[in-house]
């Protein structure tokens, strides 16, 4: 079982970025980005990719773990976020317009 704290740090990372990587190193002591055991966040990841909250590929001996649009709205009801609050893939970028 995943310590409710490590489970919320983990939905809090890809709420944030709405993007996750991790190794397949399952005795790694630490994941990269977030202060909690990597074989944790694999399979918080793998949870929520089969219930279709996140989207999965794997290469190179890496697992990259996209939000998808059910996955943001049930990490957005997990955390108790309000609907202003958008992952960091999902902002909009100001284009500049050539003179």
């Amino acid at each position: 079982l995943i310590p409710k704290a490590d489970r919320k740090k983990i939905h809090e990372y890809l709420f944030r970025e709405g993007v996750l990587v991790a190794k397949k190193d399952f005795n790694l002591p630490k994941h990269q980005d977030i202060d909690t055991k990597n074989l944790f966040v694999i399979k918080a990841c793998q949870s929520l990719t089969s219930r279709g909250f996140l989207k999965t590929q794997f290469s190179w001996q890496y697992y990259y773990y996209t939000l998808t649009v059910e996955g943001l709205d049930y990490l957005r009801e997990w955390l108790h976020l309000p609907a202003e609050i958008v992952p960091a893939t999902h902002v909009k970028q100001a284009r500049s317009h050539a003179p």
